[in-house]
Protein backbone atom coordinates (compact mmCIF):
# COMPACT_ATOMS: atom_id res chain seq x y z
CA UNK A 1 0.00 0.00 0.00
CA UNK A 2 2.62 2.38 1.09
CA UNK A 3 4.96 1.23 -1.94
CA UNK A 4 6.74 3.63 -4.60
CA UNK A 5 9.35 3.00 -6.93
CA UNK A 6 13.10 3.19 -5.53
CA UNK A 7 14.70 6.17 -6.94
CA UNK A 8 12.00 6.89 -9.80
CA UNK A 9 9.96 9.40 -7.49
CA UNK A 10 6.98 7.68 -8.54
CA UNK A 11 4.04 8.34 -6.36
CA UNK A 12 0.11 7.84 -6.52
CA UNK A 13 -1.30 10.56 -7.82
CA UNK A 14 -3.18 13.31 -5.02
CA UNK A 15 -6.89 13.09 -4.53
CA UNK A 16 -8.79 16.03 -6.13
CA UNK A 17 -10.44 18.36 -3.11
CA UNK A 18 -14.22 16.63 -3.21
CA UNK A 19 -11.96 13.07 -3.13
CA UNK A 20 -10.35 14.27 -0.54
CA UNK A 21 -13.12 15.54 1.71
CA UNK A 22 -15.08 12.30 1.07
CA UNK A 23 -12.35 10.53 2.46
CA UNK A 24 -12.05 12.72 5.53
CA UNK A 25 -15.95 12.52 6.48
CA UNK A 26 -15.81 8.65 5.72
CA UNK A 27 -12.54 8.34 8.29
CA UNK A 28 -14.67 10.80 10.68
CA UNK A 29 -16.95 8.06 10.83
CA UNK A 30 -14.69 5.33 11.26
CA UNK A 31 -13.70 4.15 7.52
CA UNK A 32 -10.24 2.58 8.15
CA UNK A 33 -10.20 2.39 4.31
CA UNK A 34 -10.46 6.08 3.74
CA UNK A 35 -7.79 6.95 6.19
CA UNK A 36 -5.55 4.24 3.93
CA UNK A 37 -5.96 6.27 0.92
CA UNK A 38 -5.45 9.19 2.31
CA UNK A 39 -2.37 8.35 3.60
CA UNK A 40 -1.19 6.53 0.23
CA UNK A 41 -2.28 9.73 -1.85
CA UNK A 42 0.04 11.99 0.39
CA UNK A 43 2.85 10.56 -0.26
CA UNK A 44 4.12 12.36 -2.86
CA UNK A 45 3.50 15.50 -0.25
CA UNK A 46 6.26 13.06 2.17
CA UNK A 47 8.48 13.08 -0.54
CA UNK A 48 8.39 17.01 -1.14
CA UNK A 49 9.16 17.58 2.60
CA UNK A 50 11.51 14.85 3.00
CA UNK A 51 13.78 16.72 0.30
CA UNK A 52 14.31 19.94 2.26
CA UNK A 53 16.75 18.02 4.29
CA UNK A 54 18.77 16.35 1.43
CA UNK A 55 21.26 18.00 2.55
CA UNK A 56 21.66 15.71 5.60
CA UNK A 57 23.85 12.74 6.74
CA UNK A 58 20.67 10.76 6.27
CA UNK A 59 19.12 8.16 3.13
CA UNK A 60 16.78 9.84 1.81
CA UNK A 61 14.51 6.79 1.98
CA UNK A 62 14.65 6.92 5.41
CA UNK A 63 13.96 10.45 5.88
CA UNK A 64 10.17 9.52 3.36
CA UNK A 65 10.35 6.10 5.66
CA UNK A 66 10.85 8.74 8.80
CA UNK A 67 8.42 11.38 7.02
CA UNK A 68 5.46 8.72 6.31
CA UNK A 69 5.28 8.31 10.21
CA UNK A 70 4.75 12.30 10.74
CA UNK A 71 2.18 11.35 7.54
CA UNK A 72 0.03 9.11 9.36
CA UNK A 73 0.03 11.13 12.80
CA UNK A 74 -1.08 13.78 11.09
CA UNK A 75 -3.87 11.95 9.41
CA UNK A 76 -4.87 10.28 12.01
CA UNK A 77 -5.54 13.84 14.31
CA UNK A 78 -6.30 15.55 11.68
CA UNK A 79 -9.78 17.66 12.42
CA UNK A 80 -11.86 18.66 9.32
CA UNK A 81 -13.82 20.95 11.53
CA UNK A 82 -11.37 23.21 12.67
CA UNK A 83 -10.84 24.54 8.93
CA UNK A 84 -7.50 23.69 8.24
CA UNK A 85 -6.21 22.51 5.04
CA UNK A 86 -5.15 18.62 5.13
CA UNK A 87 -1.91 19.52 3.05
CA UNK A 88 -0.69 22.42 5.07
CA UNK A 89 -1.51 20.15 8.16
CA UNK A 90 0.05 17.32 7.27
CA UNK A 91 3.26 18.98 5.71
CA UNK A 92 3.76 20.51 9.46
CA UNK A 93 3.92 16.82 11.36
CA UNK A 94 5.64 15.66 8.49
CA UNK A 95 8.46 18.28 9.03
CA UNK A 96 8.10 17.28 12.56
CA UNK A 97 8.73 14.04 12.63
CA UNK A 98 12.02 14.21 10.06
CA UNK A 99 13.52 17.47 12.64
CA UNK A 100 13.23 15.23 15.87
CA UNK A 101 15.08 12.23 14.19
CA UNK A 102 17.21 14.39 13.45
CA UNK A 103 17.98 16.58 16.74
CA UNK A 104 18.10 12.72 18.00
CA UNK A 105 20.95 11.95 15.72
CA UNK A 106 23.31 14.96 16.22
CA UNK A 107 22.18 14.34 19.89
CA UNK A 108 23.96 10.93 19.37
CA UNK A 109 26.31 11.80 17.57
CA UNK A 110 27.96 14.95 19.66
CA UNK A 111 27.82 12.88 22.97
CA UNK A 112 30.78 10.35 24.03
CA UNK A 113 31.33 6.78 24.07
CA UNK A 114 29.31 5.32 27.29
CA UNK A 115 32.83 3.68 28.38
CA UNK A 116 34.97 6.40 27.85
CA UNK A 117 36.63 8.47 31.16
CA UNK A 118 34.87 11.62 32.19
CA UNK A 119 36.72 12.32 35.38
CA UNK A 120 37.86 10.72 38.76
CA UNK A 121 35.98 10.35 41.82
CA UNK A 122 37.28 10.77 45.37
CA UNK A 123 39.93 8.30 45.90
CA UNK A 124 41.60 8.74 42.29
CA UNK A 125 39.28 6.37 40.57
CA UNK A 126 38.46 6.60 36.92
CA UNK A 127 34.86 7.20 36.65
CA UNK A 128 32.90 6.92 33.05
CA UNK A 129 30.08 8.02 31.89
CA UNK A 130 28.34 4.50 31.96
CA UNK A 131 28.66 4.99 35.44
CA UNK A 132 27.03 7.73 36.03
CA UNK A 133 24.36 7.29 34.26
CA UNK A 134 23.91 3.55 36.19
CA UNK A 135 23.78 6.05 38.91
CA UNK A 136 20.83 7.59 37.99
CA UNK A 137 18.07 9.25 40.53
CA UNK A 138 15.07 7.47 38.81
CA UNK A 139 12.42 7.05 41.01
CA UNK A 140 10.87 3.57 41.56
CA UNK A 141 7.85 4.67 40.47
CA UNK A 142 9.23 6.11 37.45
CA UNK A 143 11.17 2.33 37.10
CA UNK A 144 7.75 0.78 37.26
CA UNK A 145 5.73 3.08 34.61
CA UNK A 146 8.81 2.74 31.95
CA UNK A 147 8.75 -1.37 32.66
CA UNK A 148 5.02 -1.25 32.38
CA UNK A 149 5.02 0.66 29.34
CA UNK A 150 7.53 -1.48 27.54
CA UNK A 151 5.88 -4.59 28.51
CA UNK A 152 2.50 -3.09 27.11
CA UNK A 153 4.42 -2.24 23.53
CA UNK A 154 6.49 -5.57 23.31
CA UNK A 155 3.04 -7.34 24.05
CA UNK A 156 0.89 -5.31 21.38
CA UNK A 157 3.61 -6.09 19.13
CA UNK A 158 2.79 -9.55 19.85
CA UNK A 159 -0.74 -9.21 19.30
CA UNK A 160 -1.32 -7.45 16.67
CA UNK A 161 1.89 -8.18 14.55
CA UNK A 162 3.00 -10.64 11.61
CA UNK A 163 6.03 -12.27 12.95
CA UNK A 164 7.80 -10.42 9.32
CA UNK A 165 6.39 -7.17 10.60
CA UNK A 166 7.34 -7.61 14.25
CA UNK A 167 10.89 -8.55 13.21
CA UNK A 168 11.62 -5.64 11.26
CA UNK A 169 10.63 -3.50 14.03
CA UNK A 170 12.98 -5.19 16.52
CA UNK A 171 15.54 -4.73 14.00
CA UNK A 172 14.81 -1.01 13.24
CA UNK A 173 14.81 0.03 16.11
CA UNK A 174 17.19 -2.03 18.43
CA UNK A 175 14.44 -3.87 20.33
CA UNK A 176 15.22 -7.36 22.00
CA UNK A 177 19.29 -6.49 22.08
CA UNK A 178 19.40 -5.47 18.66
CA UNK A 179 21.51 -2.80 17.20
CA UNK A 180 19.25 -0.65 15.62
CA UNK A 181 19.60 -1.21 11.82
CA UNK A 182 18.94 0.98 8.43
CA UNK A 183 15.90 -0.47 6.21
CA UNK A 184 19.12 -1.62 3.67
CA UNK A 185 20.92 -3.33 6.07
CA UNK A 186 17.73 -5.32 7.07
CA UNK A 187 16.52 -6.04 3.34
CA UNK A 188 19.91 -8.07 2.67
CA UNK A 189 19.24 -9.82 5.68
CA UNK A 190 16.06 -10.92 5.08
CA UNK A 191 16.50 -11.18 1.12
CA UNK A 192 13.55 -8.69 0.41
CA UNK A 193 14.16 -5.11 -1.36
CA UNK A 194 14.67 -1.98 0.53
CA UNK A 195 11.16 -0.57 -0.61
CA UNK A 196 9.41 -3.69 0.68
CA UNK A 197 10.96 -3.05 4.30
CA UNK A 198 9.58 0.25 4.17
CA UNK A 199 5.97 -0.87 3.49
CA UNK A 200 6.27 -3.60 6.24
CA UNK A 201 8.01 -0.99 9.15
CA UNK A 202 5.16 1.77 7.84
CA UNK A 203 2.14 -0.93 8.00
CA UNK A 204 3.65 -2.20 11.25
CA UNK A 205 3.59 1.07 12.66
CA UNK A 206 0.29 2.20 11.75
CA UNK A 207 -1.08 -0.90 13.15
CA UNK A 208 0.51 -0.50 16.65
CA UNK A 209 -0.34 3.66 16.42
CA UNK A 210 -3.79 2.49 15.86
CA UNK A 211 -3.55 -0.04 18.60
CA UNK A 212 -2.10 1.67 21.11
CA UNK A 213 -4.77 5.06 20.62
CA UNK A 214 -7.78 2.88 21.30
Amino acid sequence: MFGYIQGGNLFPEPLTSEEERNCLEQMAKGDDEARNILIERNLRLVAHVAKKYSSSNVDQDDLISIGTVGLIKGINSFNLEKGAKLSTYVSRCIDNEILMYLRATKKLGAEVYLNEPIGKDKDDNVVTLQEVLENNERTIEDEVDIKMKIKMLYQKMKEVLKDREKTILELRFGLEGHKPKTQNEIAKMMGISRSYVSRIETKAINKLAKEIKE
